[in-house]
């Protein structure tokens, strides 16, 4: 079963790690197997999400999402959006940005490094705003109570995280422009280059969340519909046929997904510039990664044991927050690699243990719980 279901994700990780020892040494093997992580860590609650939407679906848009939807996900989200947005930050061509890459990697280094307060500020606010909806949520199920009452409370503000990201934003910027200047480098006009970028993924992150909201919106109508065109057709006595069913509610599911999947994507793609500059790397990296998130979501399918680690999202969430945090430090310092990677995987790791603490916890209570209410029974 596992063999069956996490055989594709194996052989991809051999290869890829192989590439990396073949392109860049053990160094690269070690960033490459960082980012594959990371980009699991992130994408564990994508993987839940879509289980939870995927098991609703017949076997055919089932088929469709994890075929048609890995090659979007893994080439387009995972390949291609890195390129763009190394192409456009650099304002050069995609095919000179992965030439560059591959063949001038010192001139490429230049670029990058040239754009990185670009790129930072846009992917610092898109992960900001991911933590903070996430966090000013109120949940039924809370791992860090002491945190996340109050924030809750908090998250009754409307707008809330919106003018904490914007507040975020210009501290940044007017920091960065005040260090340039007093340092007298040549950074001080990018200032407002931050302030764009970091707007844009503002921009970004609202646009792809209204989009979300809008399928979702759109697929409880549906769902809502033919439920009851259901309980109509079982009292007049005339079956509606299954397929149409299934077909218009499916259709909507796999556009939600598609949607909801490319906006987790985001997080995993601009974190990876935290860890690394060199795109091969990071195609690499996040490609295993995404193969694997392909695999657990099959696998969620399968077992059907999604609520199993409640704590698991809180902590990819958690890693968010911490890498939004890190890439807005970036802009002006910088953070040693393996910091940065680490920081998630411990953060998972910790929401991870706590998650099996609590089934532990309540497995106890129920096995108590049952021998108090056991009858005695007299010989």
């Amino acid at each position: 079963m596992l063999l069956k279901t996490f055989g594709w994700s194996f052989a991809i990780t051999a290869l890829g790690l192989a590439a990396a020892v073949l392109y860049g040494g053990w160094e690269a093997f070690g960033i490459v197997a960082i980012l594959s992580i990371l980009e699991i860590s992130l994408s564990f609650d994508n993987a839940v999400v879509n289980a939870g939407i995927l098991k609703k679906m017949n076997a055919f848009w089932q088929k469709i999402f994890l075929t048609v939807g890995v090659l979007i996900a893994v080439f387009g989200m995972r390949l291609v959006f890195p390129v763009v947005i190394v192409a456009i930050s650099a304002k050069i061509g995609p095919i000179d940005a992965v030439d560059l890459a591959l063949n001038n990697k010192d001139h490429y280094k230049e670029l990058v490094t040239d754009a990185h307060p670009a790129i930072a500020a846009f992917g610092g606010m898109f992960l900001l705003m991911i933590f903070l909806d996430f966090i000013f949520e109120d949940r039924d199920i809370q791992w860090l109570r002491w945190i996340e009452r109050p924030l809750a409370k908090l998250g009754k503000v409307d707008m809330l995280a919106v003018c904490i990201s914007l507040v975020v934003l210009l501290i940044t910027s007017f920091t960065f422009a005040a260090h340039a200047h007093q340092h007298g480098g040549g950074h001080a006009d990018k200032a407002q280059t931050v302030l764009i970028s970091g707007i844009a993924g503002l921009i970004t992150y609202m646009v792809v969340g209204g989009l979300s909201g809008y399928f979702e919106d759109r697929l409880e109508a549906e769902e809502e519909r033919e439920h009851e065109e259901e309980e109509e057709a079982e009292r007049s006595g005339k079956k509606k046929p299954a397929v149409v069913l299934a077909g218009q509610a499916a259709f909507f599911m796999f556009l939600y997904l598609e949607v909801l999947d490319a906006s987790f994507s985001f997080d995993g793609v601009i974190g990876a510039f935290a860890i690394t500059n060199d795109i091969v790397l990071m195609a690499l990296g996040l490609g295993i990664g995404a193969m694997y998130v392909r695999s657990l979501t099959v696998y969620l399918v399968r077992q059907g044991t999604l609520d199993d680690y409640v704590y698991l999202e809180h902590g990819a969430h958690y890693a968010i927050g911490a890498l939004a945090v890190i890439l807005m430090v970036t802009i002006q310092y910088q953070i040693n690699e393996i910091i940065t990677g680490l920081v998630g995987v411990v953060l998972i790791g910790w929401s991870f243990w706590s998650s099996a603490r609590r089934n532990r916890r309540l497995a106890e209570a129920a096995d108590t719980l049952a021998d108090t209410d056991v009858p005695t029974t007299v010989a």
